[in-house]
């Protein structure tokens, strides 16, 4: 599944959608930076409430396929100049973290 795909089942706003023919092979969720630089793994769909510059130097580091806020969260104008920089996916979505990963998983299955 692409993130276009992904986008057009789900109804996520694309805040910033660089490669939309991206695939999405898993996902992930997490708020712990560190934790998840170290667990992530590319192509996934990130899931997260963390809403600063450093959610786009962790999507580039993991190669995410995308990163989506959860919560109605909203990245700050820096994390999303840095995600433009490097080419990455941005995704928006009042559900719950909760609620994104049982619709991502189940459309990954």
């Amino acid at each position: 599944m692409t993130v276009s795909q992904l986008i057009e089942k789900t109804g996520y706003e694309p805040l910033l959608l660089s490669d939309g023919d991206r695939e999405v092979t898993g996902g992930y969720a997490g708020d712990l930076l560190s934790w998840v630089m170290g667990r992530a793994d590319s192509g996934d769909c990130w899931v997260t409430i963390m809403s600063n510059v450093n959610v786009a130097a962790v999507g580039q580091l993991t190669d995410c396929a995308c990163i989506v806020f959860s919560e109605g969260v909203r990245p700050d104008e820096a994390a999303v100049n840095a995600a433009r920089l490097h080419g990455l996916n941005m995704l928006l979505s009042e559900k719950s973290t909760f609620e994104i990963c049982v619709e991502v998983g189940a459309l990954l299955k």
